[in-house]
């Protein structure tokens, strides 16, 4: 099942495999609910007339967006290679705990087709391709979505405490194009494509799985909501294992293909 959502000419509506859910019915309410539940609403709910209008960002306005880092020896290595204390990064590789830090609100999230930013302040930006999980109220996976966690790599290498200024500003996280919902078990072994075109060139093409993740899914959701509620649901970003190398920085217009499974997002790069 795909979760989808479409601007239309009263306001925002989500739809499920192209077709509109009942109005009111939104992502909010369904991750309110236990997950047998949400299933079953899924299922039984009226479905409307063919999904039109533009897919947006597959979020509701106030959903928060947090996310784990340095989950796969490639981010660990290339977050050592950007820092002054890159002992740092092999100590929370290797720990008990995992980095978690908020990312997004839901409206300040871009979805596919529409822009990402670098920052004007910033010479070395870059993307991160990275599944993201949707996770309801009771802390239960269902589903998962594509995420780009644009991160200004100068900024957080320079001193790890300016971590939000490199990750947390106008443009820097995109989601989309829906929210495939599917068993926790499902979401072990997905493919990540990343790929960067400037202007009629691909300048980068990678691909990896999520199964070169050194930490379990589960692990990172039991962390993030030990001491947390999220009586809507929130949104996982569960780290990046595709890391261009220190030569490549983002510029204008370049424009970034992140894929996570089936899932694909598109965003050309502004400043």
């Amino acid at each position: 099942m795909l979760l989808t959502k479409h601007k239309t000419m009263d306001e925002s509506r989500w739809a499920l495999d192209s077709h509109f859910l009942p109005p009111g019915l939104n992502l909010g309410t369904l991750l309110e609910m236990p997950r047998a539940e949400m299933l079953n609403v899924l299922k039984n709910s009226s479905r409307g007339e063919a999904a039109t209008g533009e897919e947006v960002a597959p979020i509701d306005f106030y959903q928060e967006v947090w996310a784990a880092g340095v989950t796969y020896l490639r981010s660990r290595d290339a977050r050592k290679e950007e820092s002054i204390v890159a002992d740092m990064y092999q100590k929370v590789y290797e720990a008990e705990r995992p980095e978690i830090f908020f990312k997004s609100i839901g409206w300040r999230v871009s979805g596919n087709r529409v822009p990402i930013r670098i920052r004007k302040d910033s010479r070395w930006n870059v993307p991160e391709p990275e599944l993201v999980l949707i996770i309801n109220r009771c802390k239960e996976i269902v589903g998962y979505c594509a995420g780009n966690d644009v991160s200004s790599r100068d900024i957080e290498g320079e001193n790890p405490l300016y971590l939000p200024q490199a990750k947390i500003y106008n443009g820097s996280c995109a989601l989309g194009h829906g929210i495939l919902i599917c068993e926790p078990d499902e979401i072990k072994d997905i493919p990540i494509c990343l790929r960067v075109r400037r202007a009629a060139e691909t300048i980068f093409n990678g691909q990896t799985s999520t199964s070169t993740m050194k930490r379990t899914l589960s692990e990172l959701v039991e962390f993030l909501t030990r001491e947390l509620d999220f009586p809507q649901g929130v949104f996982l970003m569960t780290g990046t294992c595709l890391v261009p190398g220190n030569g490549f920085t983002l510029q204008p217009d370049d424009v970034v293909l992140v894929q996570v499974g089936e899932l694909m997002i598109e965003n050309r790069v502004r400043i």
